[in-house]
């Protein structure tokens, strides 16, 4: 199973790059992330052609939004769990500052939020991360995960 994030902006700040490479680095082979950059345009309809071009085929695309749905870490480890008994690739969409067309949202398998709060693109990308690394680790029976 391949997980993907395709995020809008590039260059990002150190401690973005350092935050996810550490995460990243912590997954095993089998259940890898690979962050996908594109550079941000002047409108989300410009964002969202270079968006649908780095989706990986066959991959199930969940859209971040503050509109989605509210998921908890536990149940992101049952989806990971599923996905990879399933065997499907998943790529979530983190959109620019004006946030994601709405034909990608449209075209989602679904939406989610991170938080009720509106997060920087940046911000969003390492609590992502964080979070898949965290599913992993409860399906692990890793203490890093507490209740």
């Amino acid at each position: 199973m391949r997980l993907t994030i395709v995020s809008v902006g590039h260059k990002m700040p150190d401690w973005v790059a350092t935050a996810t490479h550490d995460y990243i680095k912590r997954m095993p082979a089998d259940c890898s992330i690979e962050i996908k950059e594109i550079k941000p345009d002047l409108t989300p309809a410009k964002e969202a052609v270079k968006i649908a071009a780095a989706i990986p085929k066959g991959s199930r695309v969940i859209a971040l939004d503050e509109r989605g749905k509210d998921q908890t870490t536990q149940h992101l480890a049952t989806q990971l769990a599923g996905w990879r008994q399933e065997g499907f690739d998943i790529t979530f969409l983190i959109g620019g500052a004006d946030g994601l067309d709405p034909s990608l949202k449209t075209n989602a398998q679904a939406m989610w939020r991170l938080s009720s709060l509106t997060l920087p693109h940046a911000m969003a990308r390492v609590l992502l991360v964080e979070q898949l690394y965290r599913a992993w680790t409860i399906l692990q029976g890793h203490p890093y995960h507490r209740e």
